[in-house]
């Protein structure tokens, strides 16, 4: 059998040099005088939300939440309080009465400090119905502030407040 034997050309280093970069600008556009180019896409215009239909929108969202979860406005009356020590003592694992529903408590943190004074919440559940509750108030002033909530899907809705024990 014949061993065939390849032969490789080296280029010179002229030659290297010349196609290295490539072709020119120039040259690469040189002869385009005859050339008809595709016509541009037109520009698609952003469409923009007018501030009325945004708030068309955003109302009629809140229109549909509201319906989920019932009616969020709530007065608030005189609250009658009877407590046998502080509010700030109460802690995981006591139990309070609020309108007749005995809640045990799941957590006394404070949801907000403010500086001059801080806003509370105690988290609670009811654990017949096994629903969540928070009862929320200001430091300073616990009595004037209470308000009591119910965690409905992800939020939580204000619910009456007339009597509190604990």
């Amino acid at each position: 059998m014949a061993s065939r034997k390849t032969v490789k050309k080296s280029k010179t280093s002229a030659e290297s040099e010349k196609h290295a970069g490539g072709a020119s600008l120039d040259d690469a556009f040189a002869d385009d005088d005859g050339v008809d180019y595709a016509p541009a896409k037109p520009v698609k215009a952003k469409k923009k939300q007018k501030a009325e239909e945004i708030v068309e929108e955003l109302d009629d969202e809140l229109d549909e939440i509201e319906r989920g979860v019932g009616d969020l406005s709530v007065e608030s009356g005189p609250v009658e309080v009877k407590g046998s020590k502080p509010i700030a003592q109460l802690k995981k694992g006591n139990t309070f009465i609020v309108n007749g529903m005995k809640l045990e408590i799941d957590a006394h943190a404070v949801l907000m400090d403010h500086g001059s004074t801080k806003e509370m919440a105690i988290d609670a559940f009811d654990p017949k119905t096994d629903k969540d509750y928070q009862l929320r108030y200001f430091a300073d002033q616990v009595e004037a502030t209470l308000e009591l909530y119910e965690l409905r899907e992800i939020i939580y809705v204000k619910l009456p407040l007339k009597t509190i024990v604990w």
